[in-house]
């Protein structure tokens, strides 16, 4: 069993356990310890060197966003998701740019956070539906033509099924559930489409298939 060593911060101390209750009940995953603002969160992952920080945004002393690219530049393996109840595009696309694997609404369901926790472990992203739905709002608002798309390396049948899923903010187990596959084949698929499109993770193809016109939003 793969332990995954989680560092929570949140301005709020209430928040902070509720999040560590609902992470901990999974036996893989471990709380090793909290930080209250982005610079005691610098800290605290310099010390302990997590897999994942629970990321705040907004903060005291330093916001989430700037906390992150920290953290993205000096730790690069450290893997940030963002848990707020902020869902404007004013901060999700700073967030994402700076370098969070992920975006989870506070409303999130416990069983939603602590899949979010395992999709950025393992190299994934994790998008909450609402924010897959207003990134792409975002990313075809700001492209008024889809020239990008023939340049594209085109994606096979199922490949396109898998990218719908996703720009519904599903996770992989979720996507592997309603194609009726394995979460292994759903990786290989998103796998693919990178390696086609040359990006690194889920929400890089989200924007990159958006621009191209490729989804759309609900």
């Amino acid at each position: 069993m793969q332990e995954i060593r989680v560092v929570i911060v949140d301005d709020d101390p209430l928040v902070r356990s509720a999040l560590s209750h609902f992470v901990s009940r999974d036996p893989e995953i471990t709380v090793v310890a909290q930080a209250e603002d982005g610079v005691e969160a610098i800290a605290t992952v310099e010390r302990e060197q997590p897999d994942v920080v629970m990321m705040d945004v907004q903060m005291p002393e330093m916001d989430g966003i700037e906390a992150t690219g920290v953290i993205a530049e000096r730790w690069p393996h450290v893997r940030v998701l963002a848990v707020t109840t902020l869902d404007g595009s004013d901060t999700v696309l700073p967030m994402l740019s700076a370098g969070a694997s992920g975006y989870l609404l506070k409303d999130s369901s416990a069983d939603d956070i602590v899949t979010g926790v395992r999709e950025v472990h393992s190299g994934a992203s994790s998008l909450s539906p609402r924010i897959a739905s207003m990134l792409i709002k975002h990313v075809r608002d700001s492209t008024p033509v889809a020239a990008d798309a023939a340049a594209l390396e085109p994606l096979t049948e199922r490949e396109v099924e898998v990218l719908h899923c996703l720009a519904q903010g599903m996770s992989n187990a979720e996507i592997a559930k309603a194609l009726i596959v394995s979460e292994g084949t759903v990786k290989a698929h998103l796998g693919r489409m990178m390696s086609k499109w040359h990006l690194r993770d889920r929400v890089q193809i989200l924007v990159t298939a958006a621009h191209a016109g490729l989804v759309s939003f609900r």
